[in-house]
């Protein structure tokens, strides 16, 4: 161990760590605010000193002007940004769904601090988005994600310029598709709330004295509650599975 350390490459170790520290700054659960500061950055430079001996060999060297080193810098952190982006946004799709399930079910006003966006939001989002987290690593998805770490080098490889195009290209396309999958979630509140809308009104319109609100709120929330416990189980292992599609793009095979 200290004849590893003796003869380490510092230039690349901190080459590897922009990337992958990078990474950890973004990727779900690592990211969280009760993940402290220093121990997000103690894992980073833990994954770093272990992939430095695998990748040092295929790393550019140091450049000899200082603006060609922070360039180099700089496209090392872009793509580790990139890549913990991607995880954020597969992760949203549940923020999605959870927003949507909170309106259709009237309690998109309980609000609670959200781990993934740091902000105020739907308490039935913030469930959704810490349950998925937990279910991440417990099922071992946080291994592929550290997979993809080490692949990234073969797909982005240092010091060469990616493709901005298809960069911005799978962004906007991973956005598209969290949002969709984030609506398919949801559609089951969806349908269940717009039928249960439908006959409240129709309600309203036969008996006029009736105060709809009062009577029709906690039916709705009972329903809705209902139909979240019947398909919770279902919403988290769609999701699971297309965040394990999302991820694999970046596995070599």
């Amino acid at each position: 161990m200290l004849q590893e350390l003796l003869t380490l490459n510092i230039f690349g170790f901190f080459l590897i760590f922009a990337r992958t520290g990078t990474i950890f700054m973004l990727l779900p659960g690592f990211s969280a605010s009760f993940v402290t500061p220093r121990v997000r950055l103690a894992i980073a430079l833990a994954v770093s000193f272990v992939l430095a001996p695998l990748l040092i060999d295929d790393l550019p060297v140091m450049p000899a002007s200082p603006a060609a080193l922070f360039l180099l810098i700089l496209g090392e952190a872009a793509i580790g940004a990139f890549l913990g982006t991607i995880a954020r946004i597969l992760l949203g799709a549940l923020q999605t769904a959870g927003t949507v399930i909170a309106f259709m079910s009237s309690m998109a006003n309980a609000f609670i601090q959200d781990p993934l966006t740091e902000q105020q939001s739907s308490l039935v989002a913030n469930f959704l988005v810490t349950l998925g987290t937990l279910l991440i690593f417990v099922t071992g998805l946080h291994y592929m994600m550290l997979g993809a770490i080490l692949d990234s080098y073969t797909l982005f490889t240092p010091g060469k310029v990616p493709e901005m195009g298809d960069i911005s290209l799978m962004v906007a396309r991973r956005v598209m598709d969290s949002f969709a999958l984030g609506i398919q979630l949801a559609s089951p509140f969806i349908v269940t709330g717009l039928t249960y809308y439908l006959g409240l009104g129709l309600l309203g319109r036969l008996m006029p004295a009736l105060p709809v609100f009062f009577v029709g709120l906690p039916v709705q929330i009972g329903i809705q509650i209902s139909v979240f416990m019947l398909t919770l189980s279902a919403i988290m292992m769609m999701f699971l599975s297309r965040f394990e599609d999302g991820f694999a793009v970046f596995i070599a095979p």
